[in-house]
């Protein structure tokens, strides 16, 4: 394994559990302490995690150098397509978990945002930030 690649999924990993924290945090936040449904508080807390995830994977993990009004909104909408695939995963998983199966909500939450970061790394290596040679989807 090459050092770019290592040095990528180290800090996609720290990146992600930030990510992580950050949606958990504002969903506990929202729906235990504010009582805020918890359909809204997950739609809530997974927005503000995805902005807080481009920010640090365009600049930190992939250090993207792209420039331009066309190219960065190609990066940006491939990094929100595929997180709005994501956040169909995660509300889908919690509606079903909690809803049908009556399971723990932050359980399931921290079983959810496993299957997400998993989806998002590969969409992101694979897609979104292929220009640094991960792949070769949008070229």
């Amino acid at each position: 394994m090459n050092k770019f690649i290592t040095n990528t999924i180290v800090l996609y990993i720290g990146f992600g559990a930030l990510t992580t924290l950050v949606n958990i945090l504002v969903y506990w936040l929202l729906a235990r302490q504010a009582g805020v449904p918890y359909l809204s508080a997950n739609i809530i807390a997974w927005v503000l995690s995805v902005w807080f995830a481009y920010a640090t994977n365009h600049r930190f993990v992939f250090g993207s150098q792209r420039s331009g009004l066309v190219p960065l909104l190609s990066e940006c909408s491939a990094f929100f397509g595929g997180r709005l695939c994501s956040g169909l995963l995660d509300m889908g998983i919690m509606l079903v978990m909690i809803d049908m199966l009556k399971a723990n909500d932050l359980l399931v939450k921290l079983f959810a945002n496993l299957a997400v970061i998993s989806f998002n790394y590969l969409f992101s290596k694979y897609v979104v930030f292929q220009h640094h040679g991960q792949g070769d989807v949008l070229r």
